[in-house]
């Protein structure tokens, strides 16, 4: 299931994208918002579904998130 954050900016796209070219710089923007809230979502669900993280774990997850060199931000 999806947030409502999520299917509130997925609305916003696809209002956008009826009237605007695909390089559209608030179309673009709307489309990077969408996807970091899809990924939010599908975090958030894997870890309901999942059993208590360990520590070690979770470290590895937050590195995962960490800038690192040849990345863009």
């Amino acid at each position: 299931m999806s947030s409502f954050a999520y299917r509130a900016a997925r609305g916003r796209y696809a209002s956008l994208g009826r009237s605007r070219p695909d390089d559209d710089p608030e179309l673009v923007a709307s489309r990077v918002i969408m996807q970091e809230l899809a990924l939010i979502d599908a975090i958030s669900r894997a870890l309901m579904k999942a059993p208590p993280v360990r520590e070690e774990i979770r470290e590895q997850i937050i590195a995962l998130l960490a800038p690192s060199e040849g990345v863009l931000a």
